[in-house]
């Protein structure tokens, strides 16, 4: 899987994956390791892998030297596209001509893997085997054939020469494969982690769209109720208009605003009759009591005040005329404050302040800091973002911060009216 580049945190501008440097690294690093392999191709014996400890000259046609390191080289560079041609370059320039330096790279990408696809990283272990075989044999062979060993060496030639093998293996092959190992498994760890930090964000990000459905929900509910109710008593006073009026005209116009109240209310059924799908387990729906407001704010105080929270209440300015819906969500905003702070703070002494403007309601709930850091508490923090879409459609604003002391602070501005109703100056 692609992963777009992220900045990484404690890495400096030039070193982040998005920097410019960065990105002309990763473009020049096929040109410069294969370049690299050439190169070092050239401190090599030169001669078939059962001579490499023999001291005849041997001298290979150069245009067969050169061929071998640019094979070597190219099949270095592409590396990325596929690992098989620099498998059987170098085991093919190792036999011929002991360039020993493919071998190692070889066998470091065995281990390893392809760069970028460390969930797809390949087989290591046939090129690991075949590679120790072709490389093992031959330089035993030849430390024993060689003036390398001596007749007289405690465990002869031949543990001598396997002794030989063993370490040219080892060197040449098992450690490059041992530290390609090791870098796909951190490339594997590394993969998991960012799988999972985008998995849990786009969680968090799900449970956040979840909690601002529900409130809108929520708001739609009591909305419905409450237009509900309205319309039912402008249809009822239309009725008695009706039938007690001696005027035909007003009685015409009477009956006109009874029959539009009612086709109203009946689409306002139809539209938000959704809203009324059954929410609990056994199907039932359930009964919904009138909303709170402000006048039933000390009862939710002593409530948390039996629960163990100490909380006061202060109230500032002067006591001004505040719709409905802005009492019943500054309510629930003081609700929300409070089942906070028991949840995360637990009983510490509690604000809430109600500041009384002109035009609107300041909500301000404060608590102090907790004798001790609290737990986390799983899928925290969805309340704030339904509560933050509340006071937003209401046409308010929220702030959330912690104080530094370690308390911590809610804050709500609601206007007095609705948007929708606010009067707009002429």
């Amino acid at each position: 899987m692609e992963h777009s580049a992220a900045r990484v945190p404690g890495l400096p501008s030039w070193l982040q994956p998005t920097s410019r440097l960065r990105r002309l690294a990763h473009w020049l690093y096929p040109f410069a390791l294969g370049c690299g392999v050439t190169l070092f191709s050239l401190a090599t014996p030169q001669r078939p892998a059962i001579f490499v400890f023999e001291g005849q000259p041997f001298s290979p046609p150069w245009a067969l030297v050169g061929l071998a390191m640019l094979a070597c080289g190219v099949s270095a560079a592409l590396i990325r596209r596929a690992r098989w041609p620099l498998f059987v370059v170098s085991l093919v320039a190792w036999l011929g001509l002991s360039m020993v330096v493919a071998v190692f790279i070889a066998a470091y990408y065995a281990g390893a893997g392809r760069p970028g696809r460390p969930q797809h990283p390949g087989r290591a272990w046939p090129y690991f085997l075949v590679a120790c075989v072709l490389v093992g044999v031959p330089v035993g062979w030849s430390s024993v054939h060689s003036d390398l060993l001596y007749e007289g060496m405690t465990g002869g030639l031949v543990f001598g020469g396997v002794l030989t093998s063993l370490f040219w293996v080892g060197m040449t092959i098992g450690l490059p494969f041992v530290f390609g190992l090791w870098v796909r498994a951190r490339r594997q760890v590394l993969e998991q982690l960012r799988d999972r930090a985008e998995r849990l964000e786009r969680e968090q990000h799900e449970r956040a769209e979840r909690a601002r459905s529900d409130e809108r929900r929520r708001i739609a509910r009591e909305m419905h109720d409450v237009v509900a109710h309205r319309v039912a008593l402008m249809v009822l006073h239309a009725g008695a208009l009706e039938v007690s009026t001696a005027d035909p005209r007003t009685a015409e116009e009477a009956a006109l605003i009874r029959t539009t109240g009612r086709e109203a209310m009946q689409e306002l059924r139809e539209v938000l009759g959704m809203l009324r799908a059954p929410d609990l387990a056994d199907g039932t729906v359930p009964e919904l009591a009138p909303q709170p407001t402000l006048a039933d704010l000390d009862r939710l105080l002593d409530a948390s005040r039996a629960a163990g929270l100490p909380v006061r209440r202060v109230d500032q300015g002067q006591l001004q005329e505040v719709s409905l819906s802005a009492q019943r969500t500054a309510y629930r905003v003081v609700q929300e404050a409070l089942t906070n702070v028991a949840k995360h703070a637990g009983p510490v002494p509690t604000t809430v302040t109600l500041h009384h403007e002109p035009h609107g309601l300041t909500v301000a709930v404060e608590n102090a800091p907790p004798p001790r850091p609290a737990p986390p508490v799983p899928e925290s923090g969805l309340g704030l973002v339904g509560l933050a879409e509340r006071v937003a459609l209401a046409g308010g604003s929220v702030q959330a911060r912690p104080r530094l002391d370690g308390g911590f602070t809610l804050y709500a501005r609601i206007p007095a009216d609705p948007p929708e109703i606010r009067a707009v100056p002429a």
